[in-house]
C-alpha cells in the first residue's frame, strides 16, 4: 500500500479530500493539452486504484462509466485512494479516432519515452504519473469500430487475486487474456500492478447495459478490495461464465452477411450462426460455429469481405451451465442496477 504524502501532477492531495488535477501533456498543434484526472482520497489508509477510459479515443462507454461513478455519494465512504482518468487519449477523442494523430496505438506504446513520438510521450506520462502510483487498475474498453462486444472482463485468470476480483465485477463473461507487447497491462504486470480489462459495447456508441454493468462492476471490485463497506443486504448477482480461450471466426466468402445469432448466445459446434449472400448472384454460404462456445463479439457491418472477422466465440466445455448462467443477463435488467442506497449522487 502507498503511504502519505500522495502527490499527483506535482500537487499533494491529503486524505479525506477530492481534487481535479490537470497533468501536462504535449501540446496539440500549439494548444495546451492536459490529462484530466479526478482523485478521491478516503480518510482511512487503503489501496490506490486507478480507473481509466478512452486509451482508444473512440471508445466512449468508459467515459460515461467514469462520469456516473464519480457522482456517487457512496465514494465518500472510500478507504484508500481512487484515481479516475476519463479520457487517456484526448487527441484521439477530439478526432473521434481510436489512434493518436500520428496513427499510433497508445495501447501498444508502453512504457513510452519522454523523447519519443507523441504516443510514446503520452504513454510515459500516464504510466509514470498515475499507473506507477497504484496497487490495482481497471481499464475500460469497447470493441473496435463497427464491432460489438458482450460485456466481459479480461485478465490473467491464473492469478488468484485478479480472478477473484474478476468474479466480483459480475460481467457475464471472464476471459483469460494473454499479454500483448507494448500494452498497458503488460507493462503494469512487469511492475507488479495487476489490471482488469473491461470490454463492452461498440466504439462511438453508448450502450446502457454495458455502462450499468461497468459502474456496478467497479463498485463490486472496490468492495471486494476492502475499499468500500460490504453490503449487509445481499443483492441479486450475475454469475460469470469463465473461459480460457477464444477465436475470431472469419468470413470465407464476400457479400452481405445475415447474422442469425447474437451476443451472449451459446452455440454448439456446427450451428449455423450466419449466412453470407453473394451480391451479384443467388449464391449463399453458411457460417458455422467451429466449436462449442458463447458469442462474445460480432461485426456490425452487413457488408463483409472474405477474411473479415465476423464472430468472436469463447470456447466452453459445459453448454448447459453456460446457458443457465447467461439467462439472467438476457432476462433481468435489474441485475445491472446499483442498489438504491448506493445510487444516490452527490
Amino acid at each position: 500500500m502507498r503511504r502519505n504524502p500522495f502527490i499527483l501532477g506535482g500537487e499533494e492531495i491529503p486524505r479525506g479530500t477530492q481534487r481535479r488535477v490537470e497533468i501536462v501533456l504535449p501540446s496539440f498543434y500549439g494548444t495546451p493539452t492536459s490529462l484530466t484526472t479526478y482523485v478521491i482520497r478516503g480518510k482511512k489508509e487503503g489501496p490506490t486504484v486507478f480507473i481509466s477510459a478512452a486509451i482508444h479515443g473512440d471508445e466512449l462507454n468508459g467515459i460515461e462509466i467514469i462520469r456516473r461513478l464519480r457522482q456517487l455519494h457512496l465514494l465518500t465512504k472510500l478507504k484508500g485512494t481512487l484515481i479516475l482518468v476519463p479520457i487517456v487519449n484526448i487527441y484521439g477523442a477530439i478526432n473521434l479516432s481510436r489512434y493518436l494523430p500520428d496513427r499510433r496505438d497508445l495501447n501498444r506504446s508502453f512504457p513510452g519515452h519522454s523523447k519519443g513520438a507523441l504516443a510514446s510521450r503520452v504513454a510515459k506520462t500516464f504510466f509514470d504519473e498515475i499507473v506507477s502510483k497504484c496497487d490495482l487498475g481497471i481499464d475500460l474498453h469497447t470493441a473496435s469500430i463497427h464491432k460489438d462486444n458482450l460485456p466481459q472482463v479480461r485478465t490473467n485468470t491464473n492469478n488468484e487475486y485478479t480472478l477473484r476480483l474478476a468474479y466480483a465485477f459480475e460481467a457475464p463473461v471472464i476471459l483469460h487474456s494473454e499479454l500483448r507487447d507494448g500494452s498497458l497491462r503488460a507493462e503494469a504486470q512487469d511492475r507488479g500492478i495487476p489490471i482488469l480489462l473491461y470490454e463492452a459495447g461498440e466504439a462511438l456508441r453508448l450502450d446502457e447495459k454495458s455502462i450499468k454493468i461497468g459502474v456496478k462492476g467497479i463498485i463490486n471490485v472496490l468492495r471486494a478490495n476492502e475499499m468500500l463497506p460490504v453490503r449487509i443486504k445481499k443483492s441479486s448477482r450475475i454469475k460469470p461464465v469463465l473461459t480460457k480461450t477464444s477465436k475470431w471466426i472469419r468470413a470465407h466468402e464476400s457479400g452481405m452477411i445475415q447474422t442469425l445469432r447474437q451476443l451472449g448466445d451459446v452455440v454448439e459446434e456446427g450451428d449455423v450462426i450466419a449466412r453470407i449472400h453473394s451480391l451479384f448472384d443467388d449464391q449463399s454460404y453458411e457460417v458455422t460455429a467451429p466449436f462449442d462456445g458463447i458469442i462474445i463479439g460480432k461485426t456490425q457491418i452487413p457488408l463483409i469481405h472474405e477474411g473479415d472477422a465476423a464472430f468472436h466465440i469463447a470456447a466452453l466445455k459445459d453448454l448447459q451451465i453456460a446457458e443457465e448462467l447467461m439467462e439472467p443477463f438476457h432476462q433481468d435488467e435489474t441485475l445491472m442496477e446499483i442498489p438504491m442506497e448506493d445510487a444516490r449522487i452527490v
